[in-house]
């Protein structure tokens, strides 16, 4: 266990060293290194779990990511969230006690810089004491400082793969890495809490595509960091492809807690589709955000970036009661 107490003490691993902390592991080390992150959670958070309040306003996007099920060339159901429905959603949250919104949204164009700054500056209007999270993707550095002038606090913008290849296989030639990895600098730059993070398990992936991520996030320092399995949708060029290891999941997760000590860590929406239990599980390998749904009923089922995602159909009070009561029992 000497790499990861190295890690855990702020230690930069080389290549080799991540490579047989990836290769090398099994349910022993899994568990140590997992008992080892809560301790560094708990220390730095305490017992406290966050709550962000996810709106998923818009479905439309013009990319053609290989692996999403809202890809431009899908043929999802498509919605928009008027302004008015928006913030119908925040006011929703606000009574039940979110007191952040996070608004995410494929790449549309109907939500040009002008209409984002004004849904912002509504958001923050009616609620200046609520933190406002984007995850809308890769806009103009202009774009992100009108989004950052009119309020929003946090921009999450998962890298998705640090390895320039890997991004080749899993995006049409129109994105590029460079130009993901440029956007998330001019997030930082222009003070945004900003996240990042990765699929587990995506078609293509090997040991040194996870080394070139936790190298990445380790020099980038993000505020947040997503992890999640890669899951298939039936209607992309993956459809046929393997889901990401759930277990392998949580060990990436724990890392990353015990090399960012004070990230903020979700338990996301994949790793809880991906496994009954994925939500707690999460919480126990160093997570310490969790992103109920507020958007809709009627559009939940549309938001769908992949297969036989997790919907339980509750209200948002109702789904957090019994994510507080899911929570409290193992301590948090």
């Amino acid at each position: 266990m000497g790499l990861i107490d190295a890690l855990e003490q702020g230690a930069k691993l080389t290549r080799e060293e991540w490579r047989h902390v990836l290769t090398k592991r099994n349910k022993e080390i899994a568990d140590v290194v997992f008992q080892k992150a809560s301790a560094v959670r708990d220390h730095v958070y305490g017992k406290k779990i966050y709550i962000r309040g996810l709106i998923e306003f818009t479905n439309y996007c013009k990319n053609d990511c290989y692996y999403c099920g809202i890809r431009r060339s899908a043929g999802a159901s498509r919605y928009r969230l008027s302004k008015e429905e928006i913030l119908s959603c925040c006011e929703s949250g606000y009574a039940y006690g979110f007191r952040t919104f996070v608004l995410q949204g494929g790449e549309d164009p109907y939500f040009t810089e002008d209409r984002m700054e004004d849904l912002i500056r509504a958001v923050k209007s009616e609620f200046p004491d609520c933190a406002l999270t984007l995850s809308v993707g890769e806009k103009s550095e202009k774009a992100y400082r009108k989004f950052r002038e009119a309020g929003a606090d946090r921009y999450l913008l998962r890298h998705e793969t640090a390895n320039r290849e890997h991004y080749k296989r899993l995006h049409p030639s129109a994105q590029t890495l460079e130009h993901r990895m440029s956007c998330l600098a001019a997030l930082k730059r222009l003070g945004f809490q900003t996240g990042a993070g990765f699929m587990v398990g995506s078609p293509y992936q090997t040991t040194e595509c996870f080394i070139d991520d936790l190298q990445f996030l380790q020099e980038f320092r993000p505020e947040m960091v997503g992890i999640g399995p890669f899951i298939p949708h039936h209607d992309t060029p993956f459809a046929g492809e393997e889901a990401g290891s759930v277990e392998l999941t949580l060990y990436l997760l724990a890392l990353v807690r015990l090399m960012l000590p004070c990230v903020l860590l979700p338990a996301t929406t994949a790793l809880g589709t991906a496994s009954e239990n994925g939500t707690m599980k999460g919480i126990l390998a160093g997570a310490n955000v969790v992103m109920p749904n507020l958007s809709p009923q009627n559009v939940r089922g549309k938001y769908l970036l992949y297969d036989n995602k997790r919907n339980t159909g509750l209200e948002a009070g109702e789904s957090l009661a019994l994510l507080k009561e899911a929570v409290s029992t193992i301590g948090y």
